[in-house]
């Protein structure tokens, strides 16, 4: 992974004794692999970092624990009744008022509140839909995983291919350096070329140390995310990823989309919601069985069981709010699935640009590299030979370096586009 920038270099056009020489450069500054210094382990796929994400995304453990929650209210709902027995008990003496003729009453009584007419089953339809809610904002959960571990591997690959870049411009640094020094002692250049060549030397270096320290907080991240030491491999997509995903039907993958799923069923718990409500068009009315035992003279008929009814009649001081607050939920519910729907299919148009921008700018910039990077060699010859000022040498040094970074960089968001597109249809081989 250290050196496959270079093997990019390749690909733009190097000669093999070119990338031999910059491996060799890069070896002679110490440059070690950056899994093995940076204790990353072996390169993994990127199926492997999404699962490993996904298993220790504290996200899923509550959405799961919703899901579970949902599934439990709606089989409580297939109850036999609306809510749990009440028990009543009341107890009348007539020593505490002092008179003590000897009258005790007591009196209890258990009931259970009934449901309305379909009120049962639309208070199950409900759970249901929420926990369908949840099964699919699981869905939503990972996609959104596997889009920041694409991400976070990208920032650190190009943290590492930073750090072999800088690192092969430094080795090509001191070796200008050691040619101006034997040329300075014997007097044949200028001081201002050899401050010219300290100067470009050290912001070589300044930009190794600052990749060596994005490569740690990009591997931190990393491993934060995937809770493994590796980081993964995005360049095993290629054209045949793009060949296997259904991009070009745009209806298709707006309605396979999680997010748009997800507001759909919302939108369903919603109507469920509706439903409920107009059921519960009054409070639960309840009955029970009563009895009560009177101790008056020794009366034969002191106690007696009977059947209580209790009916609240319907009142538009509660009815309306639960109404209300269901059409509510039910307009912004619909509403969210109007924008998700929006969302995603602007989201498709500019992943689908991004891929497209994405691969012209590899092409291009694989063409730049090839060409500041034999121009640099070039220019640093006939510097040697005393035909080119030694400040164009160094500056055409910097600007392989840069067209090096840019072509690194186009390479990890092609490469990054498309998984973005597999991950947005869903179909990532």
């Amino acid at each position: 992974m250290a050196f496959h920038s270079l093997s990019v270099a390749w690909c733009a056009g190097l000669s093999r004794r070119q990338v031999a020489a910059a491996c060799l450069a890069v070896l002679a500054c110490g440059a070690a692999p950056v899994w093995a210094s940076e204790g990353m382990g072996a390169p993994l796929s990127i199926h492997d970092a999404i699962a490993a994400a996904w298993r220790t995304d504290p996200v899923r453990a509550e959405l799961e624990t919703n899901q579970d929650s949902a599934d439990a209210r709606a089989k409580a709902a297939q109850s036999w009744f609306a809510g749990g027995p009440t028990l009543t008990g009341d107890y009348y003496d007539d020593r505490i008022s002092g008179s003590n003729h000897g009258y005790i009453t007591w009196q209890g009584g258990v009931s259970v509140p009934l449901w309305l007419p379909g009120q049962g089953t639309a208070t199950e339809n409900v759970a249901k839909a929420e926990a369908k809610t949840a099964t699919v904002r699981l869905d939503v959960e990972r996609m959104s995983v596997a889009v920041r571990v694409v991400d976070a591997t990208g920032a650190a690959i190009m943290a590492m291919r930073r750090q072999t870049a800088a690192l092969a411009t430094v080795a090509a640094l001191r070796r200008i350096e050691d040619d101006v020094q034997r040329a300075g002692h014997v007097g044949e250049i200028a001081v201002s070329d050899q401050q010219a060549v300290e100067a470009q030397l050290a912001q070589a270096r300044n930009e190794a140390d600052m990749a060596a320290e994005e490569i740690e907080t990009t591997a931190s991240q990393l491993r934060t995310l995937t809770g493994l030491p590796g980081v993964p491999d995005i360049t095993q997509a290629d054209e045949h990823w793009l060949a296997l995903t259904r991009a070009n039907d745009a209806r298709w993958v707006e309605d396979v989309d999680p997010r748009v799923r997800a507001t759909h069923q919302a939108v369903i718990a919603a109507q469920n919601q509706m439903k409920l409500a107009r059921k519960s068009f009054m409070p639960n009315p309840e009955i029970g069985v009563d009895a009560i035992d009177q101790g008056q003279y020794d009366s034969p008929w002191d106690t007696q069981v009977g059947v209580n009814l209790r009916v609240p009649l319907p009142s538009a001081v509660t009815n309306t709010p639960q109404e209300s607050a269901a059409r509510d939920r039910m307009a912004a519910a619909t509403r969210q699935e109007i924008e998700a729907r929006r969302a995603v299919r602007n989201e498709m148009a500019q992943v689908r640009a991004h891929l497209v921008a994405a691969t012209g700018s590899l092409s291009n910039s694989r063409v730049e590299a090839s060409s500041m990077l034999r121009r640099a060699d070039g220019m640093e010859r006939s510097w040697r030979v005393g035909e080119t000022p030694l400040i164009e040498a160094l500056r055409a040094r910097m600007d392989a370096y840069r067209a090096l970074l840019d072509l690194n960089r186009a390479e990890i968001a092609w490469h990054a586009a498309i998984i973005r597109m597999g991950i947005a249809t869903g179909t990532i081989p």
